[in-house]
C-alpha cells in the first residue's frame, strides 16, 4: 500500500472503488489500524459507486510512529487540561485532523465525506470544525464530544483497555487477550466470533504493534478535552450512530454529539456496543450513504 507525506508524518492509505472526486474517508479509532475497516463493509459502499479511502492514523499501523515522543500518564494530561496548563501530550486531535487533511491534499482531494469510529469520530469532528470547506458530510460512530460531565466507561471497559497486555510474541496469550477485549467492549446483541477475533488480532499484530503509540493516542484524546464549542460550529450534514450497549463510550456521548451539531441526525442501535459487527454492515452502510445523499 502507498504512503504520502502529511503534516510532518507519513500516512499509509488504501483506495477502493472508483477514484471519486468526493470520496468517503474512513477514520479508525484508538490503537486501531486501517484493517479494522473490513473489506466486506467497504464493499457495501463501493458497490453503490462511492470511492473509499482508509488509512492508518499516526502512531499506528504502517504510518509514522513517534517513537522519540513521551507517553505521558493520562492522569497528568487530564490534570493539566483541567488546570488550564499546557498538557504533556506530544499531540492532540487537531494534529490528527491535520493529518487527514494533509492526506487529502496529497491525493488532490478537495472535499470528502468523513466517517469516523470512536477516536476516529473525534478526529472527523475536529476536521469538520477546522476545515468546513473540505468536508461534504460527517458520520460520527460510537464517538463523543469529550465533555467532562459525560458518563465514563464502565470499570470493566477501563480495565481491559488500560491494563497490562501480553506481548504478541506469546501468540496464544495475546489472542486470548484480544478475545477478552472484544467480549468486554463489543456488542451484546451481536456477539463476536472468538475464532475470527483471534485470527484478526494476530493478523493486525503481525502487520504492526505499538503499545506506546496507543498510549500517545490516548493522551491526545484527553489533551483535547471538552470539544463541545468546536462541535457546535460544525456545518456539514451530520449523522451520529451509537450503540445503546456501548461500555467504552456510553451512548450519552453520541446523544451529546447529535445535540451539539445543528441539524444532526441520530441513530441509536439496540444491542450494539463498541464495535462494528458484521451483522450491522448493511444497516450502517445504508445510513452512511443516506447521509452522503443529504449533500446532494
Amino acid at each position: 500500500m502507498p504512503k504520502v507525506a502529511s503534516n510532518g508524518v507519513e500516512i499509509e492509505y488504501e483506495r477502493f472503488g472508483p477514484v471519486d472526486d468526493t470520496p468517503i474517508l474512513l477514520i479508525m479509532g484508538l490503537g486501531a489500524q486501517l484493517t479494522r475497516w473490513r473489506p466486506e463493509f467497504i464493499e457495501r459502499l463501493t458497490r453503490r459507486g462511492r470511492g473509499v479511502i482508509r488509512f492508518d492514523n499516526r502512531d499506528v499501523g504502517l504510518s509514522t510512529h513517534l517513537d522519540s515522543a513521551p507517553v505521558p500518564p493520562v492522569e497528568e494530561v487530564i490534570a493539566a487540561k483541567l488546570g488550564g496548563r499546557p498538557t504533556p501530550a506530544p499531540y492532540d486531535l487537531s494534529d490528527m485532523a491535520r493529518d487527514a487533511l494533509g492526506l487529502m491534499d496529497a491525493l488532490q482531494i478537495e472535499r470528502a465525506h468523513l466517517v469516523g469510529a470512536s477516536m476516529g469520530g473525534m478526529i472527523a469532528q475536529e476536521t469538520a470544525f477546522l476545515a468546513p470547506e473540505r468536508v461534504e458530510t460527517l458520520t460520527s460512530i460510537m464517538s463523543t464530544t469529550g465533555g467532562w460531565d459525560l458518563p465514563p466507561p464502565t470499570p470493566e471497559a477501563i480495565a481491559v483497555m488500560t491494563g497490562p497486555a501480553p506481548k504478541p510474541s506469546d501468540r496464544t496469550a495475546f489472542a486470548e487477550h484480544g478475545v477478552r477485549v472484544w467480549r468486554t467492549i463489543g456488542s451484546p446483541g451481536f456477539p463476536p466470533d472468538d475464532d475470527e477475533t483471534r485470527a484478526r488480532v494476530l493478523a493486525d499484530a503481525d502487520r504492526a504493534y505499538d503499545r506506546a503509540g496507543y498510549g500517545r493516542q490516548m493522551a491526545a484524546i484527553y489533551a483535547s478535552g471538552d470539544r463541545r464549542e468546536r462541535v457546535r460550529r460544525i456545518t456539514a450534514p451530520t449523522l451520529v450512530i451509537h450503540g445503546d450497549r456501548d461500555p467504552l463510550v456510553p451512548v450519552e456521548g453520541g446523544r451529546d454529539t447529535a445535540a451539539c451539531v445543528p441539524g444532526a441526525q441520530l441513530m441509536i442501535i439496540e444491542g450494539m456496543g463498541h464495535d462494528l459487527p458484521a451483522a450491522l454492515y448493511d444497516r450502517i452502510a445504508e445510513a452512511i450513504l443516506a447521509n452522503v445523499a443529504r449533500a446532494g
